[in-house]
């Protein structure tokens, strides 16, 4: 197992293709975590219920509808990278429970097994696989990690229910829910529901396609890929408008520090 590197905002990566583990640390202030590892309710967002999920969040009708790591030592919140090539997956892990955001593409689910493996859980130890949109590069995999997670609640933005596929019922989520001390930011335009995740304490922006890593920078979303591009220009400046360092995106490096400043540059240049 790989030895987790701890240091303070800084970012140690790296990617040698598909399946390879690297690891990054940051620091961060504040406490999420509640007795147990279950995060306590956040100050940006409405009470969770015992199943980590906020009370505004609603059960939908069944839908058929590598790894890098930072750790938020106070908070008690680790982000892990899943890097699948073109695109990433990533596991937020509080005390001994684990959620899973986006499952890659369809077969991920090996290299996804791997990266929990890594910070020593498995699968029973996911407690929530949380999909921050429809598009099959990001939620290919989620019959298979329901089904190898079988006490894990499935997530999605209530917008993209009826594209994704799944085992069981999904939670339909939106703007301004919480899971697993994740404060959900709904981003339409990539997609219908496509949503954004933000953990205010450790000052990470999980984006989804809402943002796009480039160069060590960010950049807004291709308009060929997106449902309504206006839109996701809006839930661009949306992004801009709130407080992170780090950026964990579905396609590109992460952003280490300086996030939010560089989402209201790429606003104001929209």
């Amino acid at each position: 197992m790989a030895d987790f590197l701890r240091v303070n905002r800084r970012l140690f990566l790296a990617q040698l293709g598909k399946g390879t583990m690297a690891m990054v640390v940051f620091g961060a202030c504040g406490d999420t975590a509640g007795s147990g590892g279950t995060p306590s309710t956040s100050s940006t967002g409405p009470p969770t219920t015992p199943g980590g999920t906020t009370s505004s969040a609603t059960t939908s009708s069944p839908a058929t509808s590598s790894a890098s790591l930072t750790t938020s030592p106070a908070a008690q919140a680790q982000f892990q990278r899943v890097n699948l090539g073109f695109v990433s997956a990533y596991i937020v892990v509080r005390g001994t429970e684990a959620a899973i955001v986006d499952t890659g593409v369809s077969g991920s689910e090996g290299e996804i097994e791997a990266a929990l493996g890594e910070v020593g859980l498995g699968w029973d130890q996911v407690g929530h696989v949380i999909l921050t949109h429809r598009h099959p590069d990001h939620q290919g995999s989620a019959p298979a990690v329901l089904e190898a997670a079988r006490g894990a609640t499935g997530y999605a933005g209530e917008g993209d229910l009826d594209g994704i596929t799944a085992p069981r019922q999904l939670t339909s989520v939106v703007d301004g829910d919480n899971v697993f001390g994740l404060d959900v930011v709904g981003t339409p335009g990539h997609t219908a529901g496509h949503i954004c995740l933000l953990d205010p304490l450790a000052g990470v922006l999980v984006a989804g396609d809402a943002l796009v890593g480039a160069e060590g920078g960010v950049a807004a979303p291709d308009p060929q890929f997106s449902s309504d591009h206006e839109e996701a220009l809006r839930s661009v400046e949306k992004l801009a408008g709130l407080v992170y360092e780090q950026i964990l995106f579905g396609h590109g490096e992460p952003v280490t520090t300086g996030g939010s400043g560089l989402v209201a540059d790429l606003a104001a240049g929209l």
